[in-house]
């Protein structure tokens, strides 16, 4: 399975999940160019990624830049798809949180989520 395409953020380590919907499903994107984007609570970022293999296992790399209410966050963060086909990974806010998520592919999470 690959990381491109758009997954549901279905858990975080640092947030419960009607925080993590708080503005509409939390999501993370991973597109073929490179790019990406994601979405949860009141944090939008757009991502710049590059892939890599550690322990033999594909990972994404991203460095990130958004807002989080309106104030500009940047960060980085790291993803990777789990022996269960779900999207693992950490997200980190520079000079803010960080949280670990697991995300599921849209097709496979709540229905009516609609996306």
């Amino acid at each position: 399975m690959s990381l491109t395409g758009r997954w549901r953020i279905v858990d975080m380590d640092a947030w419960d999940q009607d925080a993590i919907d708080l503005e509409g499903p939390g999501f993370i994107e991973f597109a073929e160019d490179g790019t990406g984007q994601f979405g949860f609570i009141a944090v939008h970022g757009w991502m710049d990624c590059r892939s890599t293999k550690r322990d033999g296992r594909r990972y994404v790399e991203f460095s990130w830049e958004g807002d989080d209410e309106g104030d500009q966050v940047s960060g980085r963060g790291w993803a990777t798809l789990a022996d269960d086909d779900v999207l693992e990974g950490h997200l980190f806010i520079h000079m803010g949180d960080d949280s670990g998520f697991r995300a599921a592919p849209f097709a496979r999470a709540d229905p009516r989520d609609r996306r």
